[in-house]
Order: C-alpha cells, then structure tokens, then sequence
C-alpha cells in the first residue's frame, strides 16, 4: 500500500463528495483514528487512520508550519 504523507492542518479530497456539495476537507485531529471537517458545511467526522488512507483521493494544500 502507498503510504500518502498528510499532516494536520492539510486540506484534501476525498474521493466521494460530502453531502453539502463539497469535497474539500481539512484534517483537524490525528492519532489512531482522524478528524476532518467539511470546508462547504463544517461538519467534522471521524474515521480510522487506515481507511482514510484509502479513501483520500489527493493533497490540495500543504499545511506549511512549524
């Protein structure tokens, strides 16, 4: 498996579209599992690590910080 290197604070795309209309998420939490927020609505949802790795399409914005 291609392992994809996101961080915090980057914003990606998801393979399928949230509900509002949006497929651009920012990721907000990690550990075991991560936390993505919708940019269109704001809602967060938590998956596990593994299967956001599968369903992440690719990195719109680098999250460039300390």
């Amino acid at each position: 498996m291609l392992d994809k290197e996101f961080q915090l604070n980057d914003v990606v795309e998801m393979k399928k579209a949230h509900p509002c209309g949006h497929n651009k998420w920012k990721i907000i939490r990690m550990g075991m599992d991560i936390r993505i927020r919708c940019e269109g609505c704001s809602h967060s949802v938590m998956i596990p690590r593994k299967e956001f790795a599968r369903k992440m399409k690719k990195i719109l914005v680098k999250h460039e910080g300390e």
